[in-house]
């Protein structure tokens, strides 16, 4: 009752648009019924009297008939055109409550989930939704509407004839009910099926380059073969289950027939019903036979309709892990200090990450974090923004818990430099704007000289307005990696956050980002995770993270002089370079 609640909860702004659409279904359904009753008139009184009295009734009867079908083609050019109308416009509303939901949850939510699945319940439960929304009350109130008023009219015109043909319609009410519990649970399985082969289409086509690198396109193939096969077994369990449904519906439509001719040949026998009312009697069978098919019907498109909007509610009734505390503040004039007090971190599995971990980075310090790979350097620096929620301690941002902070504002003031850089598809200056959306040129061109972005710029025939493809794809990762510190310089953050920025760039490459970032880290509080430890040995102080906690911290000079773990990933570092100290170690 909730989930139903919730869904007629999507009708409330277009109201006027679904009344005046279930009015022009009433007089569909009017018209329908009233025929059989002018026909019968015609052919048991007026078309029985003399040639004068059937001419001056023709003469007001047909211009009635005809006004009534044009009121009723005006009636149905509503409900097919208005009706639909309505129907896409709830689904637009429905796909942005869905998507503003997706924006809202935090990082928790897409480590767990699919995002083919999710692609899925935008896109292809939606629809079947929207048909839902708009022929579900329309073509239930029609329904209603023609099989209450022709069986009234019925009983009036036999109330025993009538009366055999509710007692075989009852019989087919129960059958509906029982198979509609079989379609139920197939169509939920459609569903579930359908967004496996969104996500392995999803997941194989954003993989591809690996994919055909590694020649492995059969075993896609094979992957997506399975997912494909399952869909393929759910939906013949599906058709199976549709087949047992309107077979035996269509057989109980045959059965009111027969016993029609059965009980009225009957009744004429002992002379209970004339010719004439029979025969009117038989055409609102036919009036009553056709709702009963749209219902057939109905009960599908309601199937699909209805679990896929029991997968949309279960995304609407996701709670985010990050947001707002209801009394949250603004961070307001940011200096930023950065303090982890006894900080601790697990993720759902339960296995801990980081234990009692406490620092402290001063407005403007460029700390660096150290270690191998799975000790929770990423973590530190995810726990700063609100990614994630530490689990225990407190994480400080000049002096106030993040928690108790408005996650724009907080955010706003973080910028975030990653390995992976992710370009949305369009041009670079949207890209690079994408920091400071309502930049203005100049502020843009002044990002993209900082990010020593320029030559790149002036090398393409279309400049700034160069489309970068799907990720970026037709950028090479320093390209890339440029662009995105011109929206962070754009951005302007008071805090810093570097996460092994260059450490997939060749060396050319890395040595001008590095120039980048320098001017980038300027005045502001840096936190870098390195990759090569040659480019943190000018950072005021080295954290090295390992085992969940703090193992050693000081400056370069101070860590080698300890001859602890700093010292020995330089010393391999150095090994592994050849003499150079540029190695690397991998987070």
């Amino acid at each position: 009752m909730q989930t139903f609640k919730y869904f007629v909860s999507f009708y409330k702004p277009y109201k006027g648009m679904f009344f005046l659409d279930l009015f022009c279904a009433a007089v569909i359904s009017a018209v329908d019924i009233a025929f059989p009753l002018i026909f019968g008139w015609c052919t048991g009184t007026l078309f029985l009297e003399g040639p004068d009295a059937i001419y001056h009734g023709l003469t007001w009867l047909i211009p009635a008939m005809l006004v009534m079908y044009i009121v009723k083609a005006a009636c149905r050019y509503y409900v097919t055109c208005q009706g639909h109308i309505m129907g896409a416009k709830m689904e637009t509303d429905m796909r942005r409550d869905l998507f503003e939901q997706l924006q809202r949850l935090s990082f928790g939510f897409y480590d767990r989930t699919n995002t083919g699945t999710l692609t899925s319940r935008i896109v292809s439960d939606l629809f079947d939704i929207s048909e839902l929304a708009h022929h579900g009350p329309e073509n239930l109130f029609i329904s209603l509407i023609k099989i209450l008023g022709s069986f009234a009219v019925m009983l009036c015109i036999n109330w025993q004839l009538g009366l055999c043909l509710g007692a075989v319609t009852l019989v087919m009410l129960w059958f509906s009910a029982v198979q509609n519990k079989r379609m139920e649970a197939t169509f939920a399985d459609n569903r579930k099926k359908v967004a496996g082969i969104n996500a392995s289409v999803v997941d194989s086509l954003e993989g591809i380059r690996v994919v055909q690198s590694f020649a492995n396109e059969p075993l896609e193939l094979q992957k997506f073969g399975k997912a494909n096969e399952n869909y393929l077994k759910s939906k013949e369990a599906n058709y199976r289950a549709m087949g047992a449904y309107y077979t035996g519906n269509h057989f109980f439509q045959g059965l009111l027939y027969v016993t029609i001719v059965l009980a009225g040949g009957l009744l004429a026998a002992r002379g209970e019903i004339s010719i004439g009312e029979l025969a009117t009697f038989v055409l609102y069978v036919n009036v009553f036979v056709s709702p009963l098919e749209i219902l057939i019907e109905l009960t599908e498109m309601f199937q699909k309709g209805f679990s896929g909007f029991r997968r949309f509610e279960e995304i609407m009734k996701e709670v985010p892990d990050i947001q707002d505390a209801p009394d949250a503040g603004e961070l307001r004039d940011v200096k930023g200090d950065v303090s982890f007090h006894d900080v601790s971190f697990a993720y759902e599995d339960g296995v801990p990450v980081l234990e009692n971990i406490s620092f402290d980075i001063p407005a403007g310090r460029n700390v660096a974090l150290a270690g191998p790979s799975g000790s929770g350097k990423t973590t530190i620096c995810s726990l700063i923004p609100r990614f994630y929620d530490a689990t225990a301690g407190e994480v400080l941002v000049d002096g106030q818990n993040v928690k108790d902070l408005q996650l724009h504002s907080l955010r706003d003031a973080i910028g975030v430099v990653q390995q992976d850089v992710y370009l949305f598809d369009g041009t670079i200056a949207d890209n690079i704007r994408y920091g400071k959306w309502d930049a203005t040129e100049e502020e843009i061109m002044d990002a993209v000289r900082k990010a020593n972005l320029q030559d790149l710029i002036d090398s393409l025939a279309d400049g700034l307005e160069t489309q970068v493809g799907e990720k970026g794809t037709r950028l090479s990762g320093g390209q890339k990696q440029r662009i995105s510190i011109a929206r962070l310089f754009l951005k302007d953050p008071k805090i810093l956050i570097l996460d092994e920025a260059t450490s997939a760039l060749d060396n050319e490459s890395e040595a001008v980002i590095q120039r980048s970032l320098r001017d980038l880290a300027k005045g502001r509080t840096c936190l870098t995770i390195a990759h090569r430890l040659s480019t943190i040995q000018n950072a005021d102080e080295i954290l090295v993270i390992d085992d969940g906690g703090i193992a050693e911290r000081g400056t370069h000079k101070e860590l080698m002089k300890k001859n602890g773990i700093y010292a020995r990933y330089c010393r391999i570092q150095f090994e592994n370079a050849g003499g150079d100290a540029d190695g690397g170690i991998r987070e």
